[in-house]
């Protein structure tokens, strides 16, 4: 009896991993002409794949989580990490959970055009420091990132949507909770349906 269940959890596995797609990594390179950088100065990145059928003006834009760096040596430390430097993120990457592209493991967003903005910049995508730290040469640009990154997904046509929705977990959660109000205002059209999706977003000041 065990091993049945053992070897129906590994066809089901094995089943979600054979139809998960390869999502290319998108690195907005021109971000860096409006100082939206990455802690270390690379320039921002995310992935997307385009939704269809039914969901072909539906967006879900997930911003990564990954606590918050705490110090100068904390945010440098992150500088050697895909949390700090787009230069090391993955060239390709699965889309899980409520990015996942069939019904069977998400039925209600699997044909919207799903987005997962990479979290670089340390502190909740909110930084818009102008200076840069002299000591270990970091960058405090959060917020520019989260801009660049809606201005280039317009031109894909997410200003034209029906429907779009700002997630994220823990730094991300608060992420979507702090830049819920932009992100609503950064759509002109008010007939646009727009939802804020935190999980886990709330930090206790310990």
């Amino acid at each position: 009896m065990a091993i049945t269940i053992v070897l129906i959890l590994l066809t089901t596995w094995l089943g979600a991993v054979a139809v998960a797609q390869k999502i290319n990594i998108t690195i907005l390179h021109n971000a860096t002409t409006q100082g939206a950088v990455c802690l270390d100065g690379s320039p921002p990145a995310y992935y997307f794949d385009r939704g269809f059928d039914a969901g072909v003006s539906n967006w879900i834009i997930y911003l990564q989580g990954g606590g918050w760096c705490e110090n100068l040596n904390d945010c440098h430390y992150r500088t050697f990490q895909p949390a700090g430097s787009s230069k090391l993120m993955q060239g390709k990457t699965q889309f899980g959970g409520i990015l996942n592209n069939t019904p069977q493991y998400n039925p209600d967003f699997y044909n919207w055009n799903r987005v997962w903005v990479n979290y670089c910049d340390g502190s909740s995508f909110t930084g818009d420091v102008e200076d840069v730290d002299p000591g270990n040469k970091l960058y405090f640009r959060g917020a520019r990132i989260l801009k660049a990154v809606l201005q280039d997904l317009s031109l894909k046509g997410l200003q034209n949507a029906k429907n779009a929705i700002l997630s994220g977990s823990s730094a991300g959660g608060l992420a979507t909770i702090l830049n819920c109000d932009k992100f609503k205002a950064f759509f002109s059209n008010d007939s646009i349906k727009v939802k804020c999706v935190a999980s886990a977003g709330f930090f206790i000041n310990m």
